[in-house]
């Protein structure tokens, strides 16, 4: 595990571990959420298999519209970890907490509220105003 030096990042040692700590919980909370996710929609699916048995075009709507929701949660379970494996990266790197911009740092405030966050709020706006 590389972390760099307290004085490059003006995080102790002690700092880093809690904040690794905190983000591990979180990666592994997430963790948790998709595995509990996944096995509700393979009981989904199979109730949908062994129950289509007069269906009319309305009820295959609503099941296709929960299948849908279901792949969607999956997708964003797995996103959002993502961010957090990101973060732990970031971490062992000694870049967590400064912005993937402008390498300025991310205010506590914001990564307290926002983990896995990449960018300090400049960035983002800029960046969002971008995609709008």
């Amino acid at each position: 595990m590389l972390v760099h030096d307290t004085v490059g990042t003006g995080r102790s040692q002690a700092e880093i571990d809690q904040i690794r700590l905190s983000l591990q919980a979180r990666h592994d909370e997430l963790s948790a959420e998709y595995e509990q996710a996944v096995a509700q929609s393979q009981v989904l699916r199979l109730v949908e298999v062994g129950d289509t048995a007069g269906d009319d075009q309305a009820d295959s709507g609503t099941k296709t519209a929960e299948r849908d929701t279901a792949q969607s949660l999956l997708r964003t379970i797995l996103e959002r970890r993502a961010q957090f494996e990101h973060a732990l990266a970031r971490l062992d790197e000694g870049t967590y907490g400064f912005c993937e911009g402008c390498s300025a740092p991310i205010p506590v405030e914001r990564l307290e509220i926002f983990p896995s966050a990449t960018s300090c709020v400049a960035c983002k706006q800029t960046r969002e105003r971008r995609a709008a």
